[in-house]
């Protein structure tokens, strides 16, 4: 043992208990830490679906892209961003993108 002389020092009957006391103390101080910083940990213990705490409600606020596929068949995607512009991409095939490398 490295520090078997801090036994001279220290009595295990009383190192002992002290040290396991410090580790429990620091373990809980970490839980509470984790379950007061966090939203997603009460929504698991308490059986709710995932997200559904403050995470959840920032997402929403946010809005998502939108797609519209053209029809006839063309290889074009209309998406709406965000922030209201409209744009089009071009969607091709890997043997299409190969061909022109």
């Amino acid at each position: 043992m490295n520090n078997a002389k801090m036994w001279l020092v220290v009595k295990p009957t009383v190192g002992v208990p002290l040290f396991l006391t410090a580790v429990a103390v620091g373990s809980f101080a970490v839980h509470v830490a984790v379950l007061s910083n966090t939203t997603w940990v009460a929504d698991f213990l308490s059986g709710k679906p995932l997200g559904t705490g403050m995470a959840a409600l920032e997402l929403e606020e946010q809005k998502a892209a939108t797609v519209a596929y053209m029809p006839q068949g063309t290889q074009e995607v209309l998406v709406t961003l965000p922030d209201g512009r409209v744009t089009k991409a071009i969607l091709q095939l890997p043997e299409t993108m190969a061909a022109l490398e």
